[in-house]
């Protein structure tokens, strides 16, 4: 549309609906709530009647956001892609409910309807009486648009004051899925299943020594669950480990919102928190018991982070290769097409950090695979054990069972998307049905690996990979380490290497080119 001619019309005392218009329209809720629900079809509804009967316009179908704030667009799915589908000239006039609908925040409402402008696009709130065809609209845009912003920051500050209220009347406010607990109307009551189960991870963390994935895998062991039918993740566990309502300690103020309008929050200082023994709240575990897991909990951590151990595994070498120096991790970085390894101290502070050298995937590797030709001259031998090996168990069960922990934890977390309204119904189906498939997909490659296993064809490849021939498989050539300690030597492009193998031998060997393995030592 030209704007210029559309108001030169309006000017001549024609109106919005004379002009020939390609119309759509945009509708939004800020709940999922079935009268909001409502609400959302009603607007629909009406929106879509007042578009087609009029003869001079042609309709667009509209754009709808269910379940999205209003308060920022950044998650407003359909509202980008209306902005998009107006920078590409799909229609000209966008009809809105109010200025509330489109947006709660000033500084968007105005920089969307200067650049809908820009496009050749109006936009219409009809409960406002706001058309920015109108030369004066972006002066009442401004008033209006700064009015419904306010009130947002009002309503946050009414929030905030009720919270601070209920804290000090003592009301447990926060999640009402409390594992543990049963909650009504703020008030806790202990829940009888699921308190046995808090209580074996507090006596197996700070009486056994099992670490967080331990007490996973022995919750499931033992048929225990979520209360959504899943293996306990390690997150979930120490979050009930660190939790003071077990003890039977009232917890608050944990948190600061820092900006109504982005929702950015801050975690306060511990010194900040409201925490005190609380009558109302029924303890599942001693305060002792508690205590012990807590120090426990940070003593952990604090010995992780001096060590700065690697807990990923994702690449052959990830967690093997440390600083003979500082005792640090080296992390994986890609050098242009080099996959390399570099101390954690040399990562986050260069060479004052320290001065070991980086050792790369390649050229590792060909140390390796001699250690291996060295151990197994044997390689039929070798071949014939590992074959008899993989017939006692089942193929790529322990990938395939930690893919489909993966596509569950995944299923979890949309799911906390959509109850805390992240993202919309339709995105939540569709998403959900993906990762259905994909379980799917799963069970019958268990089915057909259970059916069994191509033994010959399997031999084959062994003993091909056994040749070590460019490029080698780094995932065969690291399979016999279990630690591989870097020692600098002052020259960065060589290393002194002490190589832990997995059946007890402790090989010497010179990282650089043209270096030699050789086994001087070994124990």
């Amino acid at each position: 549309m030209d704007i210029r001619k559309a108001r030169d019309e309006l000017r001549r005392g024609g109106t919005v609906h004379c002009l020939p218009l390609r119309a759509t329209f945009y509708a939004r809720v800020s709940t999922d709530k079935i009268e909001q629900a409502g609400s959302l079809e009603n607007q629909v509804q009406y929106f879509t009647e007042y578009i087609r009967k009029n003869a001079n316009w042609t309709f667009v179908p509209g754009y709808i956001d269910e379940g999205i704030s209003g308060t920022g667009t950044a998650k407003r799915g359909s509202f980008n892609r209306m902005i998009d589908d107006a920078r590409a000239g799909i229609f000209d006039f966008i009809i809105t409910k109010e200025i509330s609908r489109f947006s709660r925040n000033t500084l968007d409402s105005i920089q969307f309807t200067q650049e809908l402008l820009g496009l050749g696009v109006a936009v219409l709130f009809q409960s406002d009486n706001l058309n920015t065809i109108d030369t004066d609209s972006e002066f009442r845009l401004t008033v209006m648009a700064g009015v419904a912003q306010d009130e947002v920051r009002k309503l946050s500050e009414r929030l905030k004051f009720g919270f601070a209220q209920s804290i000090r009347n003592g009301r447990v406010l926060g999640n009402d899925k409390l594992y543990g607990y049963d909650k009504e109307k703020c008030v806790l009551t202990v829940n009888g299943a699921q308190a046995r189960t808090v209580r074996m991870i507090f006596e197996m963390y700070a009486n056994e020594g099992l670490g967080l994935r331990k007490i996973s895998l022995r919750l499931l062991e033992q048929g225990i669950t979520s209360s959504r039918g899943n293996a306990f993740n390690t997150t979930t566990i120490k979050n009930i480990l660190l939790n003071p309502k077990y003890k039977g300690w009232y917890c608050a103020n944990k948190y600061k919102s820092l900006d109504y309008k982005t929702k950015q929050c801050a975690r306060l200082d511990k010194s900040e928190w409201v925490t005190y023994p609380d009558p109302g709240i029924p303890a599942i575990v001693s305060g002792e018991l508690w205590d012990r897991a807590n120090a426990q909990l940070r003593r952990r951590g604090e010995a992780f982070r001096k060590s700065g151990a690697v807990t990923s595994n994702r690449y052959p070498y990830s967690g093997k290769i440390m600083c003979g120096e500082h005792g640090t991790a080296f992390h994986r970085q890609m050098i242009g097409a080099h996959e390399t390894w570099q101390c954690k101290l040399y990562r986050t502070q260069g060479l004052a950090g320290c001065a070991a050298p980086q050792i790369r995937t390649e050229e590792l590797d060909v140390i390796m695979a001699g250690i291996f030709n060295e151990i197994y001259a044997d390689k039929s031998g070798f071949v014939a054990q590992t074959l008899a090996l993989i017939q006692t168990v089942r193929p790529q069960e322990e990938d395939r069972s930690r893919e489909i922990a993966v596509l569950r934890r995944k299923k979890e977390k949309l799911l906390e998307l959509r109850l805390d309204d992240m993202i919309t119904k339709q995105e939540f189906q569709r998403r959900n049905e993906e990762l259905n498939a994909q379980l799917a997909a799963l069970e019958v490659r268990g089915e057909k690996a259970a059916q069994g296993i191509d033994m010959p064809r399997v031999s084959a490849l062994l003993t091909r990979e056994l040749l070590f021939q460019a490029p080698i498989n780094s995932g065969l050539a690291a399979s016999i380490a279990n630690k591989i300690i870097v020692h600098n030597t002052g020259d960065r492009q060589r290393a002194k290497l002490d190589i832990h193998l997995k059946l007890g031998r402790l090989v010497l060997a010179e990282y650089g080119k043209n270096a030699a393995v050789f086994c001087s030592k070994c124990s």
